[in-house]
């Protein structure tokens, strides 16, 4: 690299995030938008997180995932959103280079933990149908946690992979990232390195995990959907299928925009598209998950009914 490039590498400090549109006429408008949505995942999620915490009868694996994924969702959302809202009506939409790696390693650590908690969410749905006799000595509260601190942990660690692989590029003129956030695609687009490895970790490692994961999914629930058809009454298999319905809608928003996300050729990669499809599952996705379980769960509306009860009493 000759001295010109040199300094040019140095002298990136901050980008500048694009956002979904550059049209000044549409930004109050998405600012609005946007700001409902989160206004309603964050009511939505701590909603589902107290009820669980101060209903005793949902102190269950199954609920405590549920109260996790809430957890993660609250969080995801968080990392993206804020500075996106600030961003619709500041005039100059920047972030550190600093402040970009880490919106990197929260934003990737809690999007690896969602897609990890609904594989272990359909193995204990998995466990709970097909083997409903070893349900309470296999997940067990202390297994259920274990798990969950396994899931975090792991999380944490592919995250750090891929921000550390990306903050050791170099960043030459440009600093324009076409994207709201700092996601790792369009960085990867913006760099004057190399980024051949980068780009073999992302397919192998996160596409290996979110294929792995959604692979193991797939293979629960063809075992719960053949242990549901031998059920002998119509009322147990609507009532088997209704603990695991809710799980699998979410599991089909989520996974669908990852896989076209981040499974597909680089050929068919678009920017725009990208943008598009981020909006899904950083914004939109954590906002449906708790309406989905308040509105399809027999437990948490009864639950929610019984709290409704206790504090107009």
């Amino acid at each position: 690299m000759n001295e010109e490039n040199k300094t040019s590498v140095t002298s990136v400090t901050e980008f500048i995030l694009l956002g979904l549109s550059e049209d000044p006429e549409l930004q109050d408008s998405l600012f609005w938008f946007f700001l409902i949505v989160y206004i309603i995942t964050l009511v939505g999620n701590i909603s589902i997180m107290t009820l669980i915490s101060v209903s005793p009868h949902l102190h269950i694996p199954m609920y405590i995932l549920l109260c996790n994924l809430s957890f993660v969702d609250l969080c995801y959302s968080s990392v993206v959103t804020p500075n996106m809202l600030v961003n619709f009506l500041a005039m100059k939409k920047t972030i550190s280079h600093s402040g970009c790696i880490a919106q990197m390693f929260f934003f990737v650590t809690m999007g690896s933990s969602e897609v990890f908690l609904l594989a272990l969410m359909a193995y204990d749905r998995y466990v709970a149908i097909c083997n409903p006799l070893l349900y309470a000595a296999i997940m067990t509260k202390a297994t259920c946690m274990y798990l969950v601190v396994g899931v975090y942990l792991v999380a944490s660690i592919n995250s750090l992979i891929h921000t550390l692989c990306t903050a050791s590029l170099s960043f030459c003129s440009s600093n324009r990232v076409t994207h709201y956030f700092c996601d790792i695609p369009p960085l990867l687009k913006l760099s004057c390195s190399d980024t051949s490895f980068n780009v073999v970790m992302l397919v192998f490692v996160a596409g290996g995990l979110i294929v792995g994961s959604l692979v193991f999914i797939i293979i629960s629930y063809l075992c719960i959907a053949y242990a549901i058809l031998k059920i002998n009454s119509s009322k147990g298999r609507w009532r088997a299928f209704s603990t695991c319905s809710s799980h699998f809608i979410c599991v089909t928003l989520f996974f669908g925009t990852l896989v076209f996300m981040y499974v597909r050729p680089s050929s068919k990669y678009s920017m725009e598209q990208d943008r598009v499809a981020s909006v899904f599952y950083t914004i939109i996705i954590p906002m449906l998950n708790p309406l989905i379980y308040s509105l399809r769960n027999k437990e948490v509306k009864e639950a929610l009914k019984k709290v409704r009860k206790r504090m107009s009493s």
